[in-house]
């Protein structure tokens, strides 16, 4: 892990004092912060990533941070998600405190807030405004695409910015730990609706219920709008299809013979082809699956395929947070392969 300075880091952080943007890593992928209290610097982000404006970022704090500043109230629940699970990759969905400008939640009544573990994002925060301000961030990449994983993977993806200084930093704290965007619960509407899961990621659906001692309910249409939730996300450039374990080789015979080039993701042994265009065999757990995933996927995206084949993966609870961003990935390519293979 590259740690940076001291003395890069309080630059990083006057620079969001003064309405910049900085890049900086935290323990799920890097992000693309503002400071979440300047409208105007908040909707730099907007625009150096071309996100819609109703789609809700996640504010960060320092571990000694007041939550109260931030939301109407901590209910019992929420706090008992605080104290086992913070700081970590969990977002809480909470009622916004009426002085907190709605830019960071996309016009609504709620905000969604994460206290990072990473040791540069938690150094950033305590620096910042004396540790009481709130950094909004967003996955720091263009609105839809591979989250980043690496500080290297940011500046490719925003060189115009940050050769303008909108971008005034990127702080560079290695590759992730945990590879996907956090856990984001809903906690705004306990008496209505319980808690709900509104994107999966490392903590699972069963530590929450462990922790709670309560279900936690899927995603209804009444929920809050949240960060990385729309149908089509993080997705590369190259066309993405599932394929289950048992037709991943014949799919690749087929596309093969159809001249087609052909890029594969797995995470059990299968049979090497020369012929293909890059492979990619991840560990075959969710944690490591995860740790892996974005940067395999940017890579994958850089060999010239036509298509970029993901082998299915398994149903248990503890893959649903990188199924959960595999499905997303491959939304706006459904039907590909029948395309690849008719042409």
């Amino acid at each position: 892990m590259r740690l940076n300075s001291s003395e890069q880091i309080l630059a990083a952080a006057r620079a969001l004092e003064q309405g910049a943007l900085v890049g900086f890593p935290t323990e799920t992928v890097y992000g693309l912060g503002a400071d979440a209290e300047n409208v105007d610097a908040v909707a730099n982000i907007y625009k150096a990533k071309g996100r819609p404006s109703n789609h809700p970022v996640i504010v960060h704090v320092a571990p000694e941070a007041d939550i109260s500043y931030w939301v109407k109230e901590i209910p019992a629940p929420a706090q008992i998600l605080i104290d086992a699970f913070w700081p970590g990759p969990l977002t809480l969905i909470l009622k916004r405190a009426d002085h907190i400008p709605d830019a960071v939640s996309g016009g609504q009544d709620s905000i969604g807030i994460r206290c990072p573990s990473h040791p540069v994002a938690q150094a950033l925060l305590r620096v910042f405004k004396d540790g009481k301000g709130g950094v909004a961030a967003p996955s720091a990449n263009k609105f839809g695409h591979v989250s980043p994983t690496k500080a290297e993977h940011v500046l490719e993806e925003f060189p115009e910015e940050v050769a303008s200084g909108m971008i005034a930093s990127v702080l560079d704290g290695g590759q992730s730990d945990v590879g996907i965007e956090s856990t984001i619960v809903d906690m705004s509407r306990l008496g209505t609706h319980g808690p709900v899961l509104l994107r999966p990621g490392h903590i699972t659906a069963t530590q929450l219920e462990q922790v709670l001692d309560m279900t936690v309910n899927a995603p209804d249409q009444a929920a809050p709008r949240a960060s990385g939730t729309l149908e089509a996300h993080y997705a590369p450039s190259t066309p993405v299809a599932m394929v289950a374990v048992e037709e991943l080789e014949p799919t690749i015979t087929q596309l093969l013979a159809a001249e087609k080039r052909v890029a594969v993701m797995a995470y059990q042994p299968h049979t090497s082809n020369a012929q293909l265009q890059g492979w990619r065999q991840l560990n075959p757990d969710p944690v490591s699956y995860a740790h892996d995933l974005y940067a395999d996927l940017r890579e994958l995206d850089h060999v010239g395929a036509d298509i970029i084949l993901v082998e299915a993966l398994p149903m248990e609870r503890e893959w649903q947070g990188v199924a959960d961003r595999l499905r997303r990935a491959a939304f706006d390519s459904q039907g590909i392969l029948e395309r690849l293979l008719t042409a």
